[in-house]
């Protein structure tokens, strides 16, 4: 358990401090170079690059919210506001303001999505078995997608055993799934069906990149980059007035090789993909994002979304949300809203823009 924490943190760390090198971080201008922090939340290594000098005590305050929203936020620690909920047995729970509100953003977008997205979808979620160091088995069966030899995937790694859940129970969890089990009365939570559970995966790293924006602008901080486990939030732009260059990650590339590159001011850019965690098994991907109709992987010809956007709780929850609904009705979701863009990635990787982005790379 160790160790596969400690590879799984190096990897990660690795993967993303190429990237924000490669994309986020060129260029320091008259500020001097960056300063950097490092942490582990969330199930992620997080990390925070200021450009302000003199701003040091800012990254450790950065880390102490983190730790705070994790405490907060997550279902897996115990005594969260979140894991009091799903042990509550029906009772009402009292939650924090900032709970509260997240719990409301959240079931707009259960609403928004008329249940396609459903923050009760962990009693599905925790049935199945997948981890960011799952294996990469040669893609070059009738699973459909590309070959290894363009995706850059390993082909070393032989399956796990056992991880497609039973489908009987996968039915039986459906039955619990539903965001109108969730009552709220200000800051009092009852879940309506005791067997029901909640998580915030689809919306919470996004909201904490924007609190966390918030907190480093109160300290005068102008130029800085929050990556929480790749939800990418720049705050203004480099020093010398040009913007951040991020790159969109090319599907189950392990090195983290760009499939475009976005120039991003002021923005967040949040991706959510098949090959984020994912296994195989006989022939078939399986993925993270499950179909709340039936408790499965979604199968829509998409591989990827990002999503750019001011705030990054929303640009988390449309990504999520646009994957489920497919390209053609998450596209239209996205030209109907303001100052929001999108980019898609289809099982044949081409790129699909969002009117906004006639420019990108």
């Amino acid at each position: 358990m160790i160790r596969n924490l400690k590879n799984k943190k190096k990897k990660i760390l690795c993967a993303l401090t190429a990237l924000l090198l490669c994309f986020g971080l060129s260029g320091c201008g008259a500020a001097g170079e960056p300063l950097t922090q490092t942490g582990f939340y969330f199930d992620t290594v997080i990390q925070i690059t200021i450009y302000d000098s003199g701003k040091k005590d800012c990254l450790n305050e950065c880390m102490t919210l983190a730790e705070r929203y994790e405490k907060m936020l997550s279902p897996s620690v115990e005594d969260s506001d979140i894991w009091n909920i799903n042990h509550s047995g029906g009772m009402p729970v009292n939650v924090s303001d900032e709970t509260a509100q997240l719990l409301q953003m959240a079931i707009s977008y259960c609403e928004m999505s008329e249940g396609r997205i459903d923050l009760t979808m962990e009693t599905v979620s925790r049935l199945w078995d997948f981890h960011p160091e799952d294996f990469f088995p040669d893609q070059s069966s009738s699973s459909g997608l590309p070959d290894a030899s363009r995706t850059g995937t390993p082909t070393d790694i032989s399956p796990k055993e056992n991880r497609i859940p039973d489908s009987a129970a996968v039915a039986e969890a459906l039955r619990h799934v539903n965001y109108h089990n969730l009552r709220m009365e200000g800051n009092t939570v009852t879940l309506l069906d005791p067997e029901s559970q909640i998580s915030l995966g689809f919306i919470a790293k996004g909201y904490i990149a924007d609190q966390l924006k918030e907190y480093l602008l109160s300290q005068g901080v102008q130029n800085a980059i929050i990556n929480l486990g790749g939800n990418l939030l720049a705050v203004g732009t480099k020093p010398d007035g040009a913007p951040f260059r991020f790159g969109v990650r090319t599907p189950f590339d392990k090195q983290g090789t760009p499939i475009t590159v976005l120039s991003v001011s002021d923005r967040s850019v949040v991706s959510s993909g098949v090959y984020e965690r994912y296994f195989y098994e006989d022939d078939v991907l399986y993925h993270h994002i499950l179909d709340t109709a039936d408790g499965y992987p979604v199968r829509n010809g998409l591989l990827g979304v990002t999503i750019l956007s001011d705030s990054s709780a929303a640009g988390d929850a449309l990504s999520t949300t646009c994957f489920v609904l497919g390209p053609e009705e998450g596209m239209r979701l996205i030209e109907s809203l303001d100052n929001v863009e999108a980019v898609f990635i289809t099982e044949d990787y081409t790129l699909h823009y969002s009117s906004g982005l006639p420019s990108a790379e």
